[in-house]
């Protein structure tokens, strides 16, 4: 996320009747508006990232069997509703600790900055007293904006662990992902952690920080949790279809448009009219990235499979989106475009790499969002001076090793202590009936 000071609203603004009323007033227009307006792409950027929860519920209800829809349900309500406690209680502050001071010095954050530091006891402010153009730490607009993309990174594990993972252990992990892995490595980038002050880090919106994350968790998990029943054969794949690609798709364009909110929200500014035309670059060219994932893989998959697929087109536009999401600012259109394309050849080659690997990941979340998190965070290379090779590849290796360990920690005492995998039985009746009682398609599914 972009951390820059917006300009002042123009003369113009200031010459209008509202402003002059709020001079008459004794309150200063130039500094109130900027705030206004820049918790306002907060709160609006935050809402649709919010939205994007149900693109991942529908998602994931529509490429799971039916057998299992209500508790890819159940996973998302949980899922987010922990995120929003849990990022509230502990992950908000180890977050944003202040640890640049805490670590002993002003110009570099500390390596373990999200662990150390004078956090605010109170991440929801309710005034903004003292407040300069920005809200950071003293409304609740970026609280609210921050917490959206902390529930955004469990909803990608929820969907790769599908129709074997028991409900109860998935939500503790999810507690413990949202509460400290995630702040933890995000502190290291957003909270002016080493990454950003020693390597110069760049990830403007997330490709890394966010998707790289649940990616990297949710390929540990679907690791040590192991394949569904009769996925693999003899040596062979068996597909597995899904049980809905209406509501599949419909998923997608929801989170298509939740993406605007994620990287556009991203500026965190909008107080100028510089920030106003960023905004809507980056607008213009998360768009044209996801357009070029979902056309690439429609081609890929008529080329190799003589018949397009469209669960590969699906995650291409998702993969695209990815791909842009660590610098859709710098980039034209065309190169938007391209960054967003190789987003969807990854896809197509992914998805049967794991495949060989009997690594079975449901809606395809490793290869959309570690596999193109990755190719976008490199990819930053192509438009942005500022960023370094090395820069690039050590935060991404650093970020990866740090939640690979930690999450197969968490997941390896989960499955000790109370076991992560429901029984044969189960996962032969469907989740919806044995962990839930409830079915989604009960006309369908019972006899």
């Amino acid at each position: 996320m972009k951390l820059s000071k917006s300009l002042l609203v123009g003369t113009a603004a200031l010459l209008s009747p509202t402003f002059a009323l709020a001079q008459e007033a004794g309150v200063n227009p130039s500094t109130d508006t900027v705030f206004i307006l820049n918790s306002l792409l907060f709160l609006v950027g935050g809402f649709l990232v919010f939205f994007m929860a149900a693109g991942f519920a529908m998602l994931e209800g529509g490429l799971v069997r039916s057998k299992n829809v209500t508790m890819q349900m159940t996973k998302n309500v949980g899922l987010f509703s922990l995120a929003t406690i849990f990022y509230y209680l502990i992950g908000y502050n180890l977050m944003y600790p202040l640890g640049t001071w805490a670590m002993g010095s002003d110009e570099t954050g500390g390596y373990l900055s999200g662990v150390w530091g004078p956090g605010i006891l109170e991440a929801v402010g309710i005034t903004a007293e003292g407040a300069d153009d920005y809200s950071y730490a003293t409304t609740g607009s970026d609280f609210f904006f921050q917490l959206m993309f902390c529930a955004a990174t469990a909803s990608i594990v929820s969907g790769a662990l599908a129709e074997r993972i028991k409900l109860w252990p998935f939500l503790i992990f999810t507690i413990i992902l949202t509460s400290i892995i995630y702040p933890i490595q995000a502190s290291w980038k957003w909270g002016g952690g080493f990454l950003d002050s020693q390597f110069g880090f760049l990830d403007f919106a997330g490709s890394t920080v966010v998707h790289s994350v649940g990616g990297w968790a949710a390929l540990v998990g679907a690791i040590i949790l192991g394949p569904r029943l009769g996925k693999y054969k003899d040596g062979k794949v068996v597909p597995i279809m899904g049980s809905n690609l209406q509501m599949a798709t419909l998923g997608t364009f929801i989170l298509w448009l939740g993406w605007f909110g994620f990287n556009g929200g991203s500026q965190l500014a909008m107080g100028s009219i510089g920030d106003v035309a960023d905004v809507s670059r980056i607008f213009a060219n998360t768009n044209a990235a996801a357009a070029g994932g979902a056309i690439v893989a429609l081609i890929l998959t008529q080329v190799l499979y003589k018949k397009p697929d469209l669960t590969m087109v699906l995650n291409g536009a998702l993969a695209g989106l990815v791909s842009i999401t660590a610098e859709p600012l710098t980039p034209g259109l065309g190169m938007a475009t391209i960054i967003g394309g190789v987003g969807g050849v990854i896809v197509v080659f992914a998805v049967p790499f794991l495949d060989k690997l009997k690594i079975d990941d449901v809606v395809g979340a490793i290869p959309v969002h570690l596999f193109a998190g990755i190719w976008g965070t490199m990819a930053v290379l192509l438009t942005n001076p500022d960023a370094t090779f090395m820069g690039q590849l050590m935060s991404i290796i650093i970020v990866g090793v740090f939640v690979v360990v930690t999450s197969a920690v968490v997941w390896l005492i989960l499955k000790g202590v109370m076991g992560i995998r429901v029984s044969e039985e189960a996962e032969i009746t469907g989740l919806d009936g044995a962990e839930l009682g409830m079915e989604a398609y009960p006309e369908f599914t019972k006899s």
